[in-house]
């Protein structure tokens, strides 16, 4: 997001496309100067040119390249032809494909190796993208083709497949305001360009916060820290030329500390530093960001005749309306709010009369109770999880379960960075698939957390692609030679980004815009396959002590299934109480809010347990004001959980986790077409039966009788 780029304006960049639109021809691309527009070249169809990637490359690119589709969708628009699915819909289903492999491009590289040359570009060229976006949405023509096929689909010979990707580019064309008068799509554009801006801001902001680290010059403050995590602390150190320790304001940093570092004062300074991400009112703080751009959602929902941004963005999931997400959330709730309640008790037990349990004290004391409740150390776990060995046992599962065939391929191709780690899929039959990409390391510029990227979806429409998929994560490196060792948290973290993955490989769709799903879906997928982490084969097979080589002992795992439960009240809490308040935040009408204020009413209001603060606090909430990605929908996660719980019943009743005819069902039903049919009706067709959600509270642990209050 910052470096050369040209300095046009949104409005000259709009202009630009008005001129196409009357006619003229858009510039050719210049490939042989810029290798990003240059066709992918290489296996399974071409894949990205990592190797010749360079922030000043990408203002030219873009200008380039939404010239061409601008001109892509003219010529779709100005056809005389009568419109029809073949001459309307299927060319827009292939239009803009320079332009999407340059954003795709752009995309990870802001998410992975962030320098301030991205990030000035990205603050420059976000609304400029929102602005030739709209400009192609608000196009009379084109959406009078769209409505034609639209309104003639039921007597013109289409597919139920046509039928389906007809009606939902028509009716999200509806919703991103392709019916509004002049006026208002001119209002409209300029609060989408200025989102972006804000969005731009945000993630600008809340990087620089954790790009900081607190320094520990004095080993004994990391006493009862493992020799792992102190050794990822002193590499941190080392690379920002500090003496001693660092501790970086990452989760992946901070959670180690939290639960083993027996110095009070070190957590909670620690911790302190970690919740108040972007809230230090400061240059990086993001309250003032945060409340401009809910009340630009708010404004945006009103012109587009909505009554708040909840209901605008959930018109297109699983869910449909915030009444039916907060129902959900809220049977959950009580229960989780009552086993905080029991955990601390646990825990001040155990700290005795002379502490009060605090938010810094949490995962410190719990881990306490589990080591004295299980006879359970975490620190006991991380010897089995070696991170090479669960990278593989999650290929292993995949293979077992679906066909899928990886060949590691590291080296033949080009990355962005020289730790990732390259795999060539086939299927069952030896057919590619594609490939599949591994960035898993914490570094400067690359955001927290961990998350799953399609560089190229599969789609059967000429000409037909393979999958490009990658999984990204914030493993701690360490020191070169030193294995590494990640958590049980980690490894169900790896196979819940994996699960993304063989979402996207084992796609079988013709038509792109019926490949992607509703958000309260996606994380489906991923949260199911974390369940196969802890089988015996797996666990038999990979799950091996790095040093002895011995498999995991029975005893080990019967602790691990015991204490399944153990945690669930903060666990759920934390999580949940985030949802619950982006729900909250998104269904104020008139989107006026004082962030903190805001975030501090709606957990006083749920009776928010005070030894716990929300996963992600308002100022860094980055699901939600990074994009609009998550906006109203974090509640997802708990949504797909009801589904995901239920579905691994379904292996449970066939009597094996890997029963083929549950797998191969699941895999046809559900994970191989993409939005083909209404998401809640695949799932009927897989289980009989809507989910049930009394599946959810059993394996969180809680009273499958909890209901809302």
């Amino acid at each position: 997001m910052q470096f050369l780029y040209l300095a046009a304006s949104a409005a000259a960049l709009m202009a630009s496309t008005s001129t196409i639109a009357q006619g003229q021809t858009a510039p050719a691309p210049a490939a042989a100067a810029n290798p990003l527009l240059a066709d992918w070249t290489g296996p399974d169809g071409g894949v990205p040119p990592w190797d010749k990637v360079r922030p000043e490359l990408f203002p030219p690119a873009f200008a380039a390249t939404l010239a061409e589709r601008a001109a892509e969708y003219r010529k779709i628009a100005d056809n005389p032809a009568k419109p029809s699915f073949d001459n309307t819909i299927v060319p827009m289903q292939l239009a803009g494909k320079r332009y999407g492999r340059v954003m795709t491009l752009f995309g990870v590289m802001t998410g992975n190796m962030n320098t301030p040359a991205y990030q000035a570009i990205d603050r420059e060229w976000s609304p400029k993208f929102s602005a030739a976006s709209d400009a192609i949405t608000f196009d009379k023509a084109l959406f009078a083709r769209i409505q034609a096929i639209y309104d003639a689909r039921a007597s013109s010979g289409l597919t139920a497949q046509q039928i389906r990707l007809v009606t939902r580019m028509y009716d999200s064309s509806v919703r991103q305001g392709a019916k509004l008068d002049d006026a208002q799509k001119a209002q409209l554009s300029q609060y989408n360009q200025q989102l972006a801006t804000e969005f731009s801001t945000f993630g600008e902001k809340l990087l620089a916060d954790e790009s900081t680290a607190i320094a520990v010059t004095d080993e004994a403050q990391l006493a009862g820290l493992p020799d792992s995590v102190k050794a990822v602390a002193k590499a941190a150190a080392a690379e920002r030329k500090l003496p001693g320790f660092a501790i970086v304001n990452t989760r992946s940093a901070v959670d180690p500390v939290l639960t083993y570092a027996t110095d009070r004062a070190l957590r909670e300074k620690v911790w302190r530093a970690f919740v108040n991400r972007g809230d230090n009112g400061d240059a990086n703080d993001t309250n003032a960001t945060i409340a401009r751009i809910v009340k630009l959602r708010a404004d945006r929902a009103h012109l587009l005749g909505f009554k708040t941004h909840a209901d605008w963005r959930m018109q297109d999931t699983m869910a449909k309306t915030p009444a039916a997400a907060m129902d959900l959330m809220m049977r959950v709730w009580p229960a989780a709010r009552a086993r905080v309640g029991e955990e601390v008790a646990d825990m001040q037990k155990i700290a005795g009369t002379g502490l009060t349990i605090e938010p810094w004290d949490y995962r410190f004391y719990q881990e306490k109770v589990r080591k004295s409740r299980y006879d359970l150390d975490q620190a006991q776990l991380k010897p089995y999880f070696e991170l090479g060995n669960i990278i593989q046992g999650s290929l292993y599962a995949a293979n077992r379960l679906y066909g899928l065939n990886f060949k590691e391929i590291t080296g033949t191709v080009p990355v962005f960075e020289p730790n990732m780690r390259v795999w060539s899929v086939t299927d069952r039959a030896g057919k590619d698939v594609g490939l599949f990409y591994r960035d898993d390391f914490a570094r400067t510029g690359k955001r927290s957390g961990a998350w799953a990227n399609t560089y190229r979806g599969q789609r059967g429409l000429a000409p037909a692609q393979l999958v490009l998929s990658s999984n990204n994560n914030n493993f701690a490196k360490g020191a070169p030679g030193e294995p590494i060792l990640i958590s049980l948290d980690d490894a169900q973290t790896l196979f819940h980004e994996f699960g993304h993955a063989i979402h996207a490989m084992l796609q079988n769709v013709q038509y792109p815009g019926l490949a992607g799903t509703p958000r309260d879906f996606v994380e489906y997928p991923s949260q199911v396959n974390e369940h196969w982490l802890l089988t015996r084969d797996v666990l038999d097979k990979y799950a091996r002590h790095y040093q002895t080589k011995a498999a995991m002992p029975q005893d080990l795992l019967d602790k691990i299934e015991k204490s399944r439960t153990f945690n669930q009240g903060f666990a759920t809490a934390e999580y949940l109480s985030s949802a619950i308040v982006d729900m909250k935040i998104h269904t104020v009408p008139d989107g006026v809010i004082d962030p903190d204020k805001f975030e501090a009413a709606t957990l006083a209001e749920i009776g928010m347990p005070r030894q716990l603060v929300m996963r992600h606090r308002v100022p860094q909430f980055q699901h939600l004001f990074a994009s609009d990605s998550y906006s109203a929908g974090y509640y997802s996660y708990l949504w797909s959980e009801t589904m995901d719980a239920d579905t691994f019943a379904a292996f449970e009743e066939a009597g094996s986790p890997w029963d083929k005819p549950t797998a191969d069902r699941f895999a046809r039903v559900l994970l191989s077409t993409g939005n083909e049919t209404d998401r809640a009706e695949a799932y009927r067709a897989f289980r009989g039966r809507d989910p049930d959600v009394n599946a959810l509270l059993k394996k969180r642990g809680f009273p499958t009788t909890a209901k809302a209050n």
